[in-house]
């Protein structure tokens, strides 16, 4: 039998619960506990200890078993994670095992995801963007998808919060659709990449390219210091892990500050499956999870509530939280939780090489790339005819390797005099585009199949439609013109999107948006539900539409701005 509450209800009730323990979960935990609330983090993963916990990241080349190469019963049991770049045969465990967490596609969507206390804020991307105000204005603009609740302005002060806790490395550009913030000195650009910035700018009025915008500490901060975070070692090994603390994650950054307090507790293999609702006092009370080790089911207590598990994980959590108020899933009278699912899609653009730099190199492996801010669709400029909203791109310029001569017949002398010297520069050029909303793109539960634990099964039915296929075509058609007026010759256009359907970008939105009406949407304007007014949704659930940048510094803002005004309702005595 579950061991439903087998403790006193005192001993298992805390202020706030945070569910998920990853960008979104682990700042709520930070905010919450250094504002003095007593805090529970629930993880669905295992525990995992910051430096310890990173197996291969110290690893040479030639410790790596296989040369790198990822053995046949790894990949039989990881079908969707491998298919990332950031998964190897050393790092496996920073990933869900498919075969023991599965889901059902109707059209194809790579669920990738972590395993862990941390989630993947160890193997995020780093690039790290303001949205603008015209991201927040887009929906009511262009009338898809529901009108933001909030504005620029009302992030703008919490960006520049979360950027300087957080440590974001970067150019301040005077662009008007990527708004500076709260930098730490930016890293460098090669020759051929600064070459190419200078050639874009000379041939273009609107188009810029620069430095990636990245969390990674060039010039650490006191506080940074404090928490055992170091500087940057330029190593590019960041998804085994980082030592140094130098990119920010959970593990390095929040999750210390929130253990600092005194204030946090943390769980991990704890699977929520739902939230508990009072309907007396229209309020939620608590969770209810399964523990994974011992399968028992347990119940914890809180007065708010923080669901911060990914946005399906989060959404999977509100559609099997049913009740006689609820019937239809946890908060969701509006019907619209599950739905607008949203991806960013990307791989497309250009590739070329270059004659010149040939007596130029780089120094350390930097791990960032060049950034090009969105050019198209921007207020009071030219519209394109064939679809709405836009995209940025980012990529980058290096040498061919030693790797070069992989499977090249020769031996000797020449061979070893090839293999001395780098090879031709060249140049990658990749759009990362705006998916919209749309209604069909949804999560739902079958409720006719489960999981190892005995929960629904979670069905994706998502899909990338004509605005985003033609949106794709002119990224190849800017990335080829861009690389052609730097001088670049055999220019390869590519689109890639077989290979990248919805959710490989790893930037799902939606599902649980934000809006101004209850009955368009399942949260207002401070990410907290409509109808159970002590229950916070700031992952990327909450998020009504994508804009083209990263994510997660949104995510981040959003999180730490909710948090602030869940804990002055709280001492209010309103939730």
């Amino acid at each position: 039998m579950p061991n439903i509450n087998g403790k006193a209800q005192q001993e298992r009730t805390y202020d706030a619960i945070v569910v998920g323990s990853g960008i979104s979960g682990g700042w709520a935990a930070k905010e919450l506990t250094e504002k003095g609330l007593k805090v529970l983090m629930l993880e669905r993963g295992k525990n995992m200890e910051h430096v310890t916990g990173y197996k291969g990241a110290l690893n040479n080349p030639w410790d790596v078993k296989n040369r790198g190469m990822i053995p046949k019963e790894i990949l039989d049991e990881h079908p969707v994670q491998s298919q990332c770049y950031a998964f190897q045969a050393d790092n496996q465990y920073f990933w869900v095992n498919d075969k023991e967490n599965p889901y059902q596609q109707d059209k194809t969507f790579n669920w990738l995801r972590g395993d862990h206390l941390g989630g993947r804020s160890l193997t995020w991307g780093k690039q790290s963007y303001r949205w603008s105000p015209m991201d927040f204005e887009s929906n009511a603009r262009d009338g898809h998808g529901v009108d933001w609740p909030i504005r620029y302005k009302d992030l703008e002060k919490w960006y520049d919060y979360v950027e300087g806790f957080a440590g974001i490395s970067g150019n301040r550009d005077g662009l008007a659709q990527l708004p500076d913030g709260n930098f730490l000195p930016a890293m460098e650009m090669n020759c051929l990449e600064t070459h190419t910035a200078e050639a874009i700018k000379k041939n273009w009025n609107d188009r810029r390219m620069i430095i990636g915008r990245v969390a990674h500490l060039t010039k650490p901060k006191e506080h940074h210091l404090k928490l055992g975070r170091g500087q940057c070692q330029l190593r590019n090994r960041c998804h085994w892990g980082c030592p140094y603390g130098a990119y920010f994650s959970s593990l390095s950054a929040t999750i210390p500050a929130a253990k600092a307090t005194g204030n946090l507790t943390i769980r991990s293999d704890a699977n929520v499956s739902e939230v508990i609702y009072d309907e007396k006092t229209q309020r939620a009370t608590g969770v209810r999870f399964i523990d994974r080790k011992t399968k028992q089911t347990e119940e914890y207590f809180a007065k708010i509530i923080f669901l911060n598990a990914s946005t399906i994980g989060t959404t999977f959590v509100l559609l099997n939280s049913k009740s006689n108020r609820f019937p239809n899933g946890f908060g969701n009278d509006s019907g619209v939780i599950g739905h607008y699912l949203m991806d960013h899609h990307f791989m497309a653009g250009a590739a070329g090489d270059h004659d010149d730099f040939s007596d130029q190199y780089w120094s350390g492996r930097r791990p960032n790339g060049i950034y090009v801010p969105r050019f198209r669709n921007l207020p009071s400029k030219e519209q394109q005819k064939d679809y709405v909203r836009g995209f940025g791109f980012q990529g980058g310029a290096d040498r061919g390797g030693w790797s070069r001569v992989n499977n090249k017949p020769g031996f000797g002398e020449a061979l070893k005099k090839e293999m001395h010297d780098p090879g031709q520069w060249g140049f990658w050029l990749g759009g990362w585009a705006e998916c919209l909303p749309y209604f069909e793109n949804k999560v739902v539960l079958d409720d006719t199949k489960t999981d190892p634990h005995g929960l629904p099964l979670i069905r994706i039915d998502c899909e990338f439609k004509e605005n985003e296929k033609a949106m794709r075509k002119d990224m190849q058609v800017c990335a080829a013109e861009m690389l052609e007026a730097a001088g670049h010759k055999n220019i390869r256009t590519f689109d890639d999107l077989d290979s990248t359907p919805p959710g490989h970008c790893i930037h799902e939105m939606g599902t649980c948006r934000m809006g101004k009406d209850p009955k368009t949407s399942a949260l207002n304007g401070n990410n907290q539900m409509w109808n159970v007014p002590n229950v916070f949704v700031t992952d990327g659930a909450c998020m009504a539409s994508t804009a083209c940048q990263n994510p997660s510094l949104t995510y981040m803002a959003l999180t730490a701005r909710a948090a602030d005004f869940a804990v002055e309702k709280l001492k209010r005595g309103e939730l």
